[in-house]
């Protein structure tokens, strides 16, 4: 929700700023209305976005410890790296990934007869393709921001902006589906067991 109202604050400094020309300098003083959107939109994603990282990495060691319990072969990587893997540089963009991947695998039951079975898995790929195409645009968009000097620049800026906060936003729905479901198929493994019903 609040990635919708910082795009919205976007969009507004967008329509204030197309009132001046193209290579305009201004003091930030001078923005009001749109400055302060933009700092309240700001403060509004690190008060909501730092809890909601806690818990889903909080909920990522959770189930990536149940996969290794229900099939602890399915796994190259530790449980400690359900946790570390985000917290390092270029490889939080792939190894949480991995590790999700691997989850999911281990979380379907097998069939009636033992055979391996597959989840299809694009509910987890679709979201995260998008959460990494939204982290990636963002530190683009901050960079391009915060070294804007012309009202040109601002634009464009902002405009990545938006489109960054609508990624995000998506994301984020995308994410809850996914926690829903591999929640949904670890319930199924352990109170039917490891294997289908016929």
């Amino acid at each position: 929700m609040y990635h919708l109202f910082s795009a919205g604050a976007g969009a507004y400094e967008q329509s204030w700023m197309r009132g001046f020309a193209g290579d305009t300098h201004f003091d930030d003083l001078e923005i009001g209305l749109s400055a302060a959107l933009t700092i309240v939109a700001g403060l509004l994603q690190v008060l909501t976005v730092l809890p909601t990282i806690v818990v889903f990495i909080i909920w990522f060691h959770r189930v990536r410890s149940n996969g290794g319990i229900f099939r602890p072969d399915a796994f190259t990587l530790g449980r400690g790296w359900a946790i570390g893997a985000w917290f390092i540089p270029v490889a939080h963009l792939f190894m949480p990934y991995q590790i999700a991947r691997q989850t999911w695998r281990a979380s379907t039951q097998r069939g009636p007869d033992g055979s391996d079975r597959t989840a299809p898995a694009g509910l987890l790929t679709s979201w995260w393709v998008v959460w990494v195409l939204a982290a990636t645009g963002g530190r683009v968009f901050s960079r391009i921001y915060m070294g804007a000097d012309t009202v040109d620049e601002l634009l464009a800026a902002g405009k990545l902006g938006i489109v960054c906060d609508l990624a995000t936003m998506a994301a984020g729905v995308l994410a809850v589906l996914f926690v829903r479901r591999l929640t949904a198929m670890q319930n199924t493994m352990a109170t039917e067991g490891p294997y289908a019903r016929a």
